[in-house]
């Protein structure tokens, strides 16, 4: 096996080089619900706070980002439009799930708490070492923030993730027929998996945590795309972890503990 060394830098966003990159990684973690929001406008918004948050290269400052890190203040940002698609949205999600009733009464508009919206994404080979740093560095500058009074003071973070399940193929194969689809009630029982591991983590940190279904219908056929290398398909979910500001330094320096890397 040949070996690939390669060298990772972290940077601030950056305005200039970083729009397309941004987008191309939100499409990627809201999957096929994407398009129900401006991902312009949502890049351009984390990119109009270039001292807050992180973008992981490989190629210098200004190639584009294999990973990024952020938070955005849902309340600072309310009257944006796309702040406004994505509080409906998670408030959608969570009214619709027991799990999540702790988020629906803090996304409503008569409530004091200062949500942070933590957006995070990376291409799928990235390793997993790469995470921690983005976590530790988002302390430090939210702490910087608040010591030049910004409003950055939260009482919730809100981590927007995906997870997974693993479902029987639909695709005949020579020993078999194919398998009759069933209807996804989002209650089979089913083991899920994370594709950032640290979920796994920040989910003991947290006051509620749960899978959701995406709303936008999937392709028929979708999840045997995604099989070349295994047995079963995938069915890929959105997925929200809701941790207390008093416990969010500790549930990083968990993720550190976890995954190694940390600063």
């Amino acid at each position: 096996m040949d070996m690939v060394n390669v060298d990772f830098e972290w940077f601030d966003p950056q305005p200039a080089v970083d729009f397309h990159g941004l987008k191309t990684l939100l499409r990627q973690l809201l999957d096929v619900d994407h398009q129900l929001f401006n991902l312009s406008e949502l890049a351009d918004l984390i990119l109009s706070q270039p001292l807050l948050g992180s973008t992981v290269k490989v190629d210098g400052n200004e190639s584009d980002p294999y990973a990024f890190l952020t938070v955005l203040n849902l309340t600072t940002h309310k009257d944006k439009q796309v702040i406004k698609d994505l509080t409906a949205y998670l408030s959608q999600k969570a009214s619709s799930n027991p799990s999540l009733s702790a988020l629906g009464s803090l996304l409503q508009p008569t409530s004091n708490a200062q949500v942070g919206l933590i957006l995070t994404e990376r291409f799928v080979n990235m390793p997993h070492e790469t995470v921690p740093p983005m976590y530790t560095m988002l302390l430090e500058e939210i702490s910087w923030a608040l010591a030049e009074k910004e409003p950055y003071n939260f009482t919730h973070y809100l981590i927007l993730s995906k997870a997974y399940t693993e479902i029987a193929s639909s695709l005949p194969t020579p020993n078999q027929p194919p398998s009759k689809k069933k209807k996804s009630g989002g209650s089979g029982g089913e083991e899920v998996f994370y594709f950032h591991p640290e979920d796994e983590v920040l989910q003991k940190y947290a006051m509620c945590s749960a899978n959701y279904e995406y709303t936008t219908p999937r392709d028929e056929g979708a999840s045997d795309s995604k099989r070349a290398f295994q047995e079963l398909g995938v069915k890929p979910m959105g997925h929200l972890i809701l941790v207390e500001g008093s416990r969010f330094e500790a549930a990083v320096n968990g993720v550190k503990d976890f995954l190694g890397g940390g600063q």
